[in-house]
């Protein structure tokens, strides 16, 4: 059975009163839904929701990944940001990389593996904000572990191109120098062998039992103990560091987000080492223009050089700021983005964008979750590239993330590869709010399309004034990958836009320099997927969105 991958959107608002959840698979919408239902907060729902993610998303996120968060408290009209991230093992070494031959960062040896942070970031979310216990809101999770669930469409197509990765076959074409060996434990999350197909139904056991464990034991039962000795030992098997000593000195952090105010509203980011710095900056140079009276190909031009600067900044300046130094508060001034804002021509596309001197003068979930007393969490969870490092804890059913992919080996850059050091981050949440009030919780999950997705969400409901279900079904383009358009002096700043523009829109692009690679199809998921939540602080009524390029949906009650 086939599915239609134009993504034809004729979809609805969703809207409700008492609370709303939208991500990218029904069953854990319902999950986070069924939360509220239960007494929850917003927090308690985002929790649900992202543990059930696990189980019916297990190549996008899960326990061996990170997650990031912002919560909006409506009593204390405050916004604050969890990092959920984890940080290189105590033995990482840009010696030791260099010698086993790599020019840079592997991506699925042990090595790129980073200290899981997710579980943490459940537990203390919930902790500080939510009203539920650990054990209550896995309970949908571990339910759908051991009984099973029918495996959604494009969730389905995205699994069968990891079976090689999980397995490590030895066909298998990693790009790295040493793959490793086999893996048995991969069979944990196939059926016998392959991936589960549209509709089948899927159990994973042994994530159902990690589940449980969890539940029982708190964030401890992965950081100290069996877990964290069976995951230091599959980790050092495929060359990694980490030891149980650095899963058990994993923690948390909680920190003020940083912001950007635009036309009446005030966008917030999770402050580095997330590339939301990328979207703030866009954002800012954004402010210096009218978007909404240009022409369509004036706007796009115009937001892309935005973007370009924006990243250019981040691929710099993005790091781990409790270890190198960030100069965090000129990088979002308005000031800053005034003189950089004198690097756009409205004409001609950028060739080579340096990044900026402030001084002088990157496979997801996303979730969205808002409560009847208007409290949000805007929340994504990742293991990075689809099933990460494609190494999974045997017995455990828990794949691992490549974080660690994401440091540079050049030990004078901020994201230089060290010991107990945070890498750059491509997930970030989004929130916005307006006259001291809750305006909207939102996403757009995918890599590097992320603040692309923040910025032209943003842009789409303010200047724009589309609802949050048209905003998403809008086409949309975004800078490609490094080495191609993002970061500091890439040359040739290639353009992936999606079927749907205009044919004038696009030969005027052209025109202006920019280099376009047309995507359709199935193809079109690299665009992101994402959730919007929009509150009428006046009425309380909740207006949602949901990604027509994934399986999911909004639900509300």
């Amino acid at each position: 059975m086939d599915f239609d991958a134009v993504f034809r959107s004729r979809r609805s608002n969703v809207r409700a009163t008492r609370g709303i959840v939208a991500t990218s698979q029904p069953l854990a919408a319902m999950a986070g839904l069924d939360t509220l239902k239960a007494g929850g907060n917003a927090a308690d729902a985002a929790i649900a929701t992202a543990a059930m993610l696990n189980v019916v998303q297990p190549t996008s996120t899960g326990i061996g990944g990170d997650c990031f968060a912002l919560f909006w408290d409506a009593k204390a009209k405050q916004v604050t940001a969890l990092n959920g991230s984890g940080r290189a093992p105590a033995a990482a070494s840009i010696d030791e990389i260099k010698r086993l031959g790599y020019a840079k960062m592997p991506n699925f040896t042990g090595q790129a593996v980073s200290i899981p942070g997710t579980v943490a970031g459940w537990s203390d979310l919930l902790e500080r904000h939510g009203r539920m216990s650990l054990a209550d809101v896995l309970q949908p999770a571990i339910w759908h572990a051991e009984n099973g669930y029918p495996v959604s469409e494009i969730i389905a197509r995205g699994w069968a191109s990891q079976v090689k990765k999980l397995l490590r076959s030895p066909d298998w074409a990693s790009g790295d120098l040493d793959s490793g060996p086999e893996q048995p434990s991969g069979h944990e999350l196939l059926i016998d062998g392959r991936a589960p197909r549209p509709g089948e139904l899927m159990r994973i056991p042994t994530l159902g039992e990690t589940l449980r464990g969890i539940a029982d034991g708190g964030k401890d039962y992965i950081y100290r103990g069996e877990f964290a000795r069976k995951l230091s030992r599959h980790v050092q098997q495929y060359g990694g560091w980490i030891t149980e000593a650095d899963m058990a000195a994993h923690v948390s952090t909680w920190d003020d987000p940083i912001s950007a105010d635009y036309r009446g509203v005030t966008l917030y980011e999770c402050p580095p080492n997330g590339q939301g710095l990328a979207a703030i900056i866009a954002v800012n140079l954004a402010a210096g223009f009218d978007l909404a009276a240009m022409s369509p190909a004036d706007r796009v031009h115009t937001m892309i050089e935005c973007m370009r600067l924006g990243f250019a900044d981040a691929q710099q300046w993005v790091c781990d700021p409790r270890v190198s130094d960030i100069p965090l508060d000129e990088l979002v001034s308005p000031a800053y983005a005034a003189r950089r804002r004198a690097r756009i021509n409205p004409q001609v596309a950028a060739k080579n964008v340096p990044y900026g001197d402030p001084m002088a003068g990157s496979d997801t979930v996303y979730l969205s979750a808002v409560d009847g007393e208007g409290n949000a969490c805007s929340f994504i969870n990742s293991l990075y590239m689809g099933t990460g490092s494609g190494l999974v804890v045997p017995g455990t059913g828990v794949s691992l993330q490549n974080r660690a992919a994401l440091f540079v080996l050049d030990p004078e850059h901020p994201n230089a590869l060290a010991a107990n050091k945070r890498p750059y981050h491509t997930i970030i949440p989004a929130m916005t709010t307006r006259g001291g009030e809750l305006h909207a919780s939102y996403g757009v999950m995918g890599g590097y399309s992320q603040p692309q997705g923040h910025f032209q969400m943003l842009v789409n409901l303010i200047d724009l004034d589309m609802s949050p279900q048209k905003a998403l079904d809008m086409p949309r383009w975004q800078l490609a990958w490094p080495g191609n358009g993002v970061g500091a002096l890439d040359p040739g700043g290639l353009i992936e836009i999606e079927e749907g523009w205009d044919f004038a829109v696009l030969a005027e692009l052209t025109r202006r320099g920019h280099r376009l690679a047309h995507v359709d199809g199935f193809a079109r998921t690299v665009f992101g997927m994402g959730q919007i939540i929009l509150r009428d602080p006046e009425t309380g009524i909740l207006t949602a969105g949901s990604e027509p390029r994934s399986d999911g949906c909004a639900v509300g009650w």
